[in-house]
């Protein structure tokens, strides 16, 4: 499925695996800085949620159009240059974030969505031509744990850092850790040993495989996980914060409310034994049924209540799951020949939520209240449950 990777990568193995999973981690603690704090600007500056869904709808359209053109972008610049594009794309956007000029502050949140997809397309891409298909579920689970730790750190830090310090203090940090992920992945490309070489496969242009793409059942299904989870997410991350202001709860609550989340990505080493154990599309169609499960009790509260915590981490521990185990359908049954094509398309899973979530919220405000949402968020995730049911057993 894999092609024949080269003698110098077989050796190095395990610390090619590693390497990609410290990259990732670097990169998400640039993003997790500002999680928390961004939707509280947002919705300080804008006035109230609706608008908020306004401005982050507009960066995923902008961040949409980015990944669409990712094979178009690798082929002029050469993928390494397209991550550094990304990383750049990361520290500008931290800057944009800090005027909380209205205009910059789409424009921020939307680079800093796409620095986000420009490098997930492409450590996919890396991860697929360097990793083998018996060690996917493994690595997964390295990376994520990587992730998850960044994301335990991050919120939580940005937050105090906000609060006790001047407010271009952790935009300065954010963006400092761009770069340092830029420096990172450049010291992998260039050194003695280099882990990540120069793409052997380029790709292609993404419109082109749509219709190849949908017309595989498996892929579709695999989209639908990983679009629902994703969904959940941007939820959390984005209307969380504003959850717990709403509730009456102070500030730092909802930095703990991200981090506490994200610290659930560090028991994704449970997460693969309980594959291994039960199989992956049996725990995989356990987190979506948690998860949506968990939104539609958060619709059934109606207001925003204290209690209401407890279901965004309850979905958060099935979303946490889908984060270890939901890229495993995907990347298993593509085809060799396919691959690179499909990825591109696949990887339009993180601006397909970016741009579902606040259309379904602005849908949904014009007929009824904003709760309603987060019983279609639930019962998106039981949808996607049921499609998996089709998956093979033994993925």
């Amino acid at each position: 499925m894999f092609h024949r990777r080269p003698i110098a990568l077989d050796q190095l193995s395990p610390w090619v695996s590693i390497s990609l999973a410290r990259l990732a981690g670097i990169e998400g603690f640039s993003r997790a800085l500002l999680v928390g704090i961004v939707p509280l600007i947002a919705f300080e500056t804008l006035g109230s949620k609706e608008l908020v869904s306004y401005v982050y709808l507009a960066g995923a359209v902008f961040t949409l159009c980015i990944t669409l053109n990712i094979g178009t972008l690798e082929r002029l610049l050469n993928r390494s240059f397209v991550v550094t594009m990304g990383g750049v794309f990361l520290a500008f956007a931290a800057l944009c974030l800090y005027t909380t000029y209205g205009p910059l502050l789409a424009l921020g949140i939307g680079m800093r969505s796409a620095a986000a997809s420009v490098f997930s397309v492409c450590l996919s891409l890396y991860i697929m031509e360097y990793i083998g298909k018996r060690e996917l579920t493994r690595n997964e689970s390295r990376r994520v744990l990587y992730a998850g730790a960044a994301w335990l750190v991050g919120p939580m830090a940005g937050v105090w850092m906000y609060g006790r310090f001047a407010p271009g203090a952790v935009f300065t940090v954010s963006a400092l850790f761009a770069l340092v992920m830029l420096a990172y992945f450049w010291r992998l490309r260039l050194g003695p040993n280099p882990v990540v070489r120069r793409a052997r496969t380029h790709t292609a242009n993404p419109l082109h495989g749509v219709i190849r793409y949908l017309r595989q059942s498996n892929l579709r299904i695999a989209y639908g996980i990983t679009l629902s989870r994703s969904c959940y997410w941007v939820a959390l991350f984005v209307y969380g914060p504003i959850y717990v202001v709403e509730a009456g709860l102070p500030a730092w609550v909802a930095g703990a409310l991200l981090s506490g989340s994200s610290a659930l990505l560090l028991l994704s080493p449970v997460a693969q034994r309980l594959a291994d154990r039960f199989g992956t599309r049996n725990m995989i169609i356990a987190g979506l049924v948690l998860t949506g499960l968990s939104a539609i009790a958060l619709g059934l509260l109606q207001s925003a209540r204290p209690l209401g915590l407890v279901f965004w981490v309850s979905g958060a521990i099935g979303g946490a799951m889908l984060d270890v185990l939901g890229n495993i359908p995907f990347m298993r049954m593509v085809r060799p020949r396919e691959r690179t094509a499909m990825t591109t398309v696949f990887s339009t899973w993180r601006e397909g939520s970016e741009l579902l979530t606040p259309a379904l919220v602005t849908l949904v405000l014009w007929f009824g209240p904003f709760w309603v949402f987060y019983v279609v968020l639930g019962a998106m995730h039981l949808a996607s449950a049921s499609s998996a049911s089709f998956l093979p057993k033994r993925l």
